[in-house]
């Protein structure tokens, strides 16, 4: 597949939305009980674009847009400043094409430039595929939250994983600040 990897704008909240709508319709991957709307995620989309990054993968042949990935803040305490929460979600039957590696690749690319330093990630138990490719991705597992998420009539796990963006984190923070 030839994909175009791009920053995503307000065109493309209603196909974001339209793919990520899946996923809280019909799986445990996304805790999110409603699918958000068009404007809901035309908001999104500006609110973490602004700040640290949201992509869309594009079919070449087609213009459609088959997948997204995106960085928003890790937590609301100054002291996280510099970590970001990645997540990547693609069209049905778009896994283990390679759309998801070139999106979380472009997207780290990106999260790095402006001048973040680990990504965190959380999985939603059991997702092999997720979890494969944060793996070959460098990601390392730190932890799992038992039972900490009700969605579909079962208890679900939640899997922490993280990745730094630079090799080294000792010392002083970096000049300036991310974003």
């Amino acid at each position: 597949m030839d994909l175009t990897i791009r920053p995503a704008t307000a065109d493309d909240a209603a196909a974001c939305a339209d793919i990520y709508g899946f996923y809280v319709r019909h799986t445990h991957v996304s805790f999110e009980t409603e699918p958000p709307g068009t404007a809901e995620m035309a908001r999104r989309i500006a609110g973490y674009a602004a700040g640290h990054a949201w992509l869309v993968a594009e079919d070449r042949a087609t213009g459609d847009v088959v997948g997204f990935a995106y960085g928003s803040p890790y937590s609301a305490r100054e002291a996280y400043r510099w970590a970001v929460e990645t997540s990547v979600y693609l069209e049905v039957g778009r896994r283990r094409t390679g759309a998801g590696r070139a999106l979380y690749e472009a997207l780290f690319e990106r999260l790095a430039e402006r001048g973040y330093r680990r990504l965190v990630a959380g999985l939603a138990l059991p997702n092999d595929a997720s979890l494969g490719l944060h793996m070959a991705l460098g990601f390392e597992v730190v932890g799992t939250l038992r039972r900490i998420g009700w969605k579909h009539g079962r208890w679900r796990d939640v899997m922490r994983l993280q990745k730094d963006l630079v090799p080294e984190l000792g010392g002083a923070p970096p000049a300036g600040e991310p974003g």
